[in-house]
């Protein structure tokens, strides 16, 4: 079972949320990311080389960008965003991957 941390932007991130759309997340991250998060599925994709985080979690509008560490079986998220459209925000801004 892997270990989840958040950066402190991923927490400033999660925040800026409704309470609703935050219990969703991080019901998405518990259930998604404790198990097998560096293997592909539907949801969850390997990220071409960014300045951001290797993988990405898709729920519904949001997405939720980590690092996974294999070794010490850690996952690190490094952001939440949402999409409008073809149009990805974070930390308020739009987000070019």
């Amino acid at each position: 079972m892997f270990k989840l941390e958040l950066t402190l932007e991923a927490l400033d991130d999660l925040r800026a949320f409704k309470k609703r759309e935050q219990n969703r997340i991080v019901e998405a991250i518990e259930t998604q990311l404790t198990h097998q998060p560096h293997q592909e599925t539907r949801n969850r994709k390997r990220l071409r080389p960014n300045r951001l985080a290797e993988w990405e979690l898709r729920v519904d509008e949001f997405r939720i960008f980590y690092d996974v560490q294999v070794s010490n079986q850690r996952v690190k998220i490094e952001a939440i965003g949402y999409k409008e459209g073809n149009r990805l925000y974070i930390h308020g801004h739009e987000y070019q991957l």
